[in-house]
């Protein structure tokens, strides 16, 4: 089979456990490009983030961002957006002031938040000068309420936080209870929101039918949850070593761990080889 595209998660997948992707990532990034393979961030990232990274690597190609909420090509145009509706996203706000638990949303370039917990705030702090490089903005809203209703905010994504995981499961169970919503995760101590059948799958499948390029000629690799999506929608299915167990059964190939260039040996194996 002749690979078309390569969807790559970034975190636990691209970068390593500094946040970098190493020389033989890039490398093998590079040789793929090279053969006119499509090397397409898949991150669950804001647009931002998913893009300086993008820049860095000098990919020239599309973005899945969000979680699949926003997919932007080569020249940074949006191809494919799917925000939150306005009613949902009150809706989640309420439920999880109610239960009393973080949270923080956002659009293509901000964070916004009512309070930015301790985790948030340390990762900020330590991050700072990067997402500053990145363009990222962090902003603090009175009420988040009030400003949702009297605003155009483009909501794409949720992002709960807590480190309770019976807390965090029961608050799941509410959110499901939310209609026009996707609910996923991808680590041990968050949810995440997006819209009503956004997934990274449904995201490849939308960029995929922009670039006529089939299922099967899809390679997908990532960590976590929030890659099953893509994983059923791909040819081919990779887990990282280092991924959660629940994404076992939804892979067909296992790659060394993100610390040791396994994406590198993904695309030396199914597209240099």
């Amino acid at each position: 089979m002749k690979y078309k595209l390569i969807a790559i998660d970034m975190d636990g997948t691209l970068l390593n456990s500094q946040n970098q992707v190493s020389e033989r990532n890039m490398k093998a990034l590079e040789e793929a490009k090279n053969k006119g393979v499509q090397v397409v961030i898949s991150t669950g990232r804001i647009l931002q983030s998913a893009l300086h990274y993008s820049e860095i690597l000098d990919l020239k190609n599309p973005i899945v961002a969000c979680n699949g909420a926003v997919i932007i090509d080569e020249f940074s145009k949006i191809l494919y957006e799917k925000p939150l509706y306005k009613e949902s996203v009150l809706n989640i706000i309420n439920l999880a002031e109610e239960k009393n638990i973080y949270y923080h949303f956002y659009d293509s370039d901000t964070f916004y938040a009512k309070t930015f917990n301790k985790e948030v705030m340390k990762y900020y702090e330590a991050n700072k000068s990067n997402l500053s490089k990145q363009q990222i903005n962090f902003k603090m809203l009175d009420n988040p309420t009030e400003t949702i209703k009297n605003s155009d905010l483009k909501v794409y994504k949720f992002v709960f936080i807590d480190d309770n995981k019976d807390k965090l499961v029961e608050f799941r169970d509410s959110l499901n209870k939310i209609k026009g919503i996707n609910v996923s995760s991808s680590w041990s101590n968050n949810i995440e929101v997006m819209g009503e059948n956004v997934s990274k799958g449904e995201g490849l499948n939308q960029l995929c039918q922009i670039l006529n390029i089939k299922p099967e000629e899809v390679i997908a690799i990532g960590d976590n949850e929030n890659d099953i999506s893509m994983f059923n929608f791909a040819g081919l299915a990779v887990a990282m070593k280092n991924g959660d167990e629940i994404i076992r059964d939804h892979t067909n190939f296992t790659t060394d761990t993100n610390d040791n260039d396994g994406v590198a040996k993904v695309i030396e194996k199914f597209i240099l080889k």
